[in-house]
């Protein structure tokens, strides 16, 4: 049997779900995924528990908080001035408590997401952490296949 090695093509259906249990991602019953391990389709955490599985195994991990999608990391938190909100995009836009806001990377090629956090007089408090980074999370895996 073939099994998961750094570099293997997967096949695979998964479940990854949030402290709460809720899904976050359910492929199970539809189109199964396929990625490549280190190719950044998973983050490192779910990867290496994918290390070492065979090609058919059905397996269920619950990963501690931080595991999966990394510690939360103060420095993340940042305040970005309405003035600047307004000038790079709508000025009519309101902004509340749980919006979701994509910024362009400084060489434009990609983007990144903040999450607001607070709404000020003269500022918003943008959190750019994962929505999981620092949760405990549970990762649900059949193996269809390993190359």
């Amino acid at each position: 049997m073939t099994t998961v090695q750094p570099g293997s093509f997967l096949t695979l259906h998964y479940r990854l779900a949030g402290p709460d249990g809720g899904d976050i991602v359910n492929t199970f019953g539809g189109t199964p995924a396929t990625l490549s391990i280190g190719a950044g389709d998973l983050s490192p955490g779910i990867e290496q528990a994918l290390i070492g599985l065979e090609d058919g195994s059905e397996a269920a991990f619950d990963l501690a908080p931080g595991v999966a999608f990394g510690e939360r990391n103060p420095q993340l938190m940042q305040r970005v001035k309405l003035s600047l909100m307004r000038e790079l995009g709508d000025e009519d836009t309101v902004y509340t408590v749980g919006d979701v806001v994509q910024f362009p990377t400084p060489d434009g090629q990609g983007s990144y997401a903040g999450m607001v956090r607070e709404v000020g007089e003269e500022s918003l408090l943008f959190d750019f952490n994962h929505p999981l980074a620092g949760q405990p999370v549970r990762f649900e895996v059949r193996l269809l296949g390993v190359l």
